[in-house]
């Protein structure tokens, strides 16, 4: 039997354990990335572990979130990181040189390695032939620190792709059929594998769009093999001596096969609030739109921009529309500029962002009240565009610039347009933004601003542990409901006892305030608690609040390896049914705590009505004694070199 490509690079950088499903390993880690909406916090971390200097082959620091500089804080936070990277041996990318997942896979991307990243959307980078997995920032650290990557040997789905691409429909529309099939939990503990006869017409940005959303699935990350369209990419940037061949053998065994056939697919939009609740273009019928923003890590590629300026040329933005366009990285956006498409979309009458994350985040251009936005964006969950009474719908950027002109949403395929000059022999290289880190890091003062607090640490486990339940939420609960990301609240990122105050605050305005009353407690949830963003503040604010432990049906990965990394209690419910049993401020008391997690079984107490439930604990023996030692960092300590 042959070997997928997903075993292929696995075998090469296990450090040990066996490579076979379900088990987990530990790999080794090539190369790092961090950006300063989570940078902050891990290079704390990495400094408490009293390193000298990363072990990795490569790590780089991007400032592509926090760009709205309204107070001194971001822009300390980019100075932190920058003198910190310099130290340590971090490469650092500039503010304005672009979003991390779009310049990485320019400049930095290698078949055949691992990357991880502190951003849920490292999967990008699959797209070229990697192992690239989104993480909390301090398993990233860990990393960097020279540590190796536990995971659990995942399932390999190879997704099959028959036939072409018909005119005006893309590659996003490939992931949004996806995603509807497979739901924004299908894919966890899975690795989507690309293959078939389709591949030969998707180029490598095309790849990445697909690779960068499968992280709405929940997966653990999406591959495409590397081949003559990869080398055609890396050739153009001038890079073919990082290129390899890379495929799954001809006898692949894979878990499951999934079939898309590219000649029947159509114009898809996810409709709110869920990158699964994909819909024809058609069967939503022409709504009228307030807003349209393009770009973000998922469609900002020299590609898609060529295309929305071929569509935006000669033609007028609708009067009742905003359009936004932020481009992926300098590099795009000097190329547009140099060949002319720039002025198209300027013409048009849309307004140019800075290249970096932007509205994807909420970091400015929130739409107005009750509005309707398409955005090419990945993620569209309730109130992460700022507003919460707006309506998000996920498209291509065809779609986008189409309906831009036209004030509804429109199927692209009613405009013909002929594409050209889509793709470059050589793009324009200038890397004098990407700073190499000093030779002699010693000497490198770090500068660190007021708003940077130390992250906070949990302690040892207790053995009795009591509280009430302060929050009962329902399925898919997000990271962005977790710990918000807005352009008022990006800057205290490194400000977690600011930052905590607004915990849950979207769905629950007084939870920070409950749960300091009751001294901490319990958070009941229901399946896929925690999908969503890598952020680590997620779980950090909770903890800096007391939560104890987290109750649900089912967990996100990152999510749950953040709480685990915190000292936070990650429980499912044995019988799902005693989730309906449970009320908020039903008091719980869990007695021989140290004992029961050994043996990842935990019989909970509720007080308050007077019957007892079970939990189990889905650890490996290294979680269970992170969580003993109140968190990996506390953990680590007693261990690193």
């Amino acid at each position: 039997m042959g070997e997928n490509l997903v075993y292929k690079i696995l075998r090469r950088h296990i450090v040990n354990g066996e490579l076979k499903s379900g088990n987990t390993i530990n790999i080794k880690i090539d190369n790092t990335l961090t950006q300063d909406s989570t940078g902050t916090m891990a290079y704390l971390q990495l400094e408490a572990m009293g390193i000298k200097k990363v072990k990795t082959e490569k790590s780089i620091a991007f400032i592509d979130h926090n760009m709205l500089q309204q107070g001194f804080e971001n822009a300390d936070d980019h100075r932190y990181i920058q003198t910190v990277a310099d130290k340590y041996g971090v490469y650092f990318s500039k503010p304005g040189n672009g979003i991390c997942h779009q310049v990485y896979l320019e400049r930095f991307s290698k078949p055949g390695n691992t990357l991880l990243g502190s951003d849920s959307h490292t999967p990008t980078a699959g797209g070229v032939g990697m192992i690239a997995i989104g993480a909390g920032g301090l398993d990233v650290s860990l990393a960097m620190a020279g540590k190796s990557y536990s995971i659990k040997v995942p399932e390999v789905i190879k997704v099959n792709l028959i036939g072409k691409l018909n005119k005006m429909v893309s590659s996003k529309d490939i992931i949004l059929e996806l995603l509807k099939r497979e739901t924004v939990k299908g894919g966890v503990g899975k690795v989507y594998e690309y293959s078939g006869e389709g591949l030969k017409y998707l180029s490598v940005p095309q790849r990445a769009t697909i690779t960068n959303m499968g992280a709405e699935l929940g997966a653990t990350t999406s591959i495409f093999p590397s081949d003559e369209k990869t080398l055609e990419f890396f050739k153009a940037q001038k890079r073919e001596d990082e290129w390899k061949e890379l495929k799954a053998d001809e006898e692949a065994v894979y878990d499951r096969v999934i079939n898309i056939d590219l000649n029947n697919l159509i114009p898809l939009a996810a409709k709110p609030h869920s990158p699964d609740n994909v819909d024809s273009i058609e069967n939503i019928g022409n709504i009228k739109i307030n807003q349209v923003a393009i770009g973000s890590c998922t469609n900002s590629s020299y590609e898609d921009l060529m295309k929305v300026a071929q569509i935006l040329k000669g033609k007028k933005v609708n009067k009742d529309v905003s359009l936004v366009i932020a481009p992926g990285s300098r590099q795009v956006m000097e190329m547009l500029a140099r060949n002319g498409a720039l002025g198209d979309i300027i013409s048009s009458g849309a307004r140019i962002l800075e290249n970096s994350c932007g509205p994807c985040i909420g970091m400015g251009q929130s739409p107005g009240t009750d509005a309707i936005s398409l955005r090419t964006f990945n993620r569209n969950f309730y109130g992460r565009s700022g507003t919460l009474s707006a309506n998000i719908y996920l498209v291509s950027p065809e779609t986008a610039a189409v309906s831009a002109i036209t004030g509804v949403l429109t199927d692209p395929r009613k405009m013909e347009i002929e594409f050209e000059n889509l793709s470059v022999d050589k793009f324009i290289i200038d890397d004098s933004m990407i700073i190499k880190p000093s030779e002699d890091g010693e000497n490198v003062e770090v500068e660190r601003g007021p708003n940077i607090k130390p992250f906070p640490l949990n302690v040892e486990l207790k053995n009795e542990i009591v509280g009430k339940v302060v929050l009962k939420v329902g399925d898919n609960i997000t990271t962005d409901h977790i710990m918000p990301s807005n352009a008022k609240l990006l800057p205290y990122r490194s400000n977690i006892p600011y930052l905590s105050k607004f915990c849950f605050s979207t769905i629950d305005k007084d939870f920070a305030e409950r749960v300091e009353e009751n001294d901490g407690g319990f958070i009941v949830g229901g399946d896929n608690y925690g999908q969503g963003s890598s952020r680590e503040h997620a779980a950090l604010a909770p903890l800096y609040l007391g939560i104890k432990g987290i109750i649900a049906k089912s967990f996100a990965r990152i999510h749950k390896a953040n709480l685990i990394n915190s000292g936070i209690l990650p429980m499912i419910f044995c019988n799902i049914d005693d989730y309906n049993k449970i009320e908020q401020m039903d008091e719980l008391k869990i007695e021989n705590a140290i004992n029961s997690v050994e043996k990842r079984r935990i019989t909970i107490k509720n007080i308050t009505k007077d019957f007892s439930f079970d939990v189990d604990l889905d650890l490996t023996d290294t979680d269970v004694e992170i969580i003993k030692d109140g968190g990996k960092l506390n953990h680590t300590k007693k261990y690193i070199d």
